[in-house]
């Protein structure tokens, strides 16, 4: 007689979390990232070797991201097998600028300060600890600062940085003796501090309720920032950051002469 068949519970096993995961977030995605991001010092492409020197990455390991990630548009190939960024990062970026809805405001406030100053101007958000320039301006110039937007750089260096620490509305003041006078002045300066030979006039520009929204900043080399120069500049990017702010909504008191002297500046004549 034939035996009947029977059906073997399925044992129980423990629970464990996907061997992917970590305590950033998931590897695999940290690891496609650590890849894309090591672009910012090879814009103008990057070799397997590159790749691994700069992510720490195996070979293999790199090759199998890359091609995920060229299939996605993120990066390309190109035919001497180097790698480059794709069209993708760029069209996420332009998103990522429109979801602001500055750029219609902020381009002829821009525009024209830097036809005022024959400088570089620029619009900065904060993101985290860091500062990203969003918007950028320039005239042709035999010596300009160097900003390229999407540009992500140290928050706490520079005068756009310290006027969004200054002024954050959203994480809180920042605290200190710094940044009271920053406060109380209503603007700040840099001089060589994120770059040795450079240096910039920077004023927070608000939305409704005095919301800040971001920094509107004017740099140039330090061998031209001396006290005539400041004198002459200041009022334009305090009257730009006014422009600015009245268009969004906010108050525009804070900008208007006369205006105070950011304590402890001293500047060459």
């Amino acid at each position: 007689m034939a035996k009947t068949a029977t059906t073997a519970k399925p044992r129980k096993t423990a629970s464990r979390p996907d061997k992917d995961d970590e305590p950033g977030g998931v590897a695999s995605v940290n690891r496609a990232l650590s890849i894309l991001m090591a672009f910012e010092q090879g814009v103008e492409g990057m070799t397997l070797t590159d790749l691994m020197n700069a992510t720490g990455l195996y070979h293999s390991t790199i090759l199998r991201i890359c091609e995920s990630l060229e299939h996605s548009g993120f990066i390309k190939r190109l035919e001497d097998g180097r790698y480059m960024l794709g069209p993708m990062p760029f069209y996420l970026g332009m998103l990522y600028q429109e979801s602001f809805r500055l750029w219609d405001h902020a381009a002829p406030v821009l525009r024209g300060l830097v036809r005022q100053t024959k400088e570089t101007a620029a619009i900065y958000i904060r993101e985290g600890e860091d500062r990203i320039c969003l918007h950028r301006m320039s005239q042709p110039r035999g010596v300009l600062m160097h900003v390229r937007e999407g540009d992500r750089v140290d928050l706490y260096k520079g005068a756009a940085g310290k006027v969004l620490l200054a002024f954050d509305t959203k994480v809180g003041p920042a605290k200190g003796a710094a940044y009271d006078r920053v406060r109380k002045a209503g603007y700040a300066v840099s001089l060589a501090e994120r770059e040795s030979e450079s240096a910039a006039i920077a004023c927070p520009v608000f939305s409704s309720r005095q919301r800040l929204v971001c920094a509107i900043s004017l740099g140039m080399p330090l061998f031209r920032f001396t006290e005539s120069v400041f004198e002459q500049n200041l009022p334009l990017v305090m009257q730009a950051a006014a422009q600015l702010t009245r268009d969004l909504g906010g108050d525009t008191a804070m900008y208007e002469a006369p205006h105070v002297r950011l304590e402890g500046l001293k500047l060459p004549r």
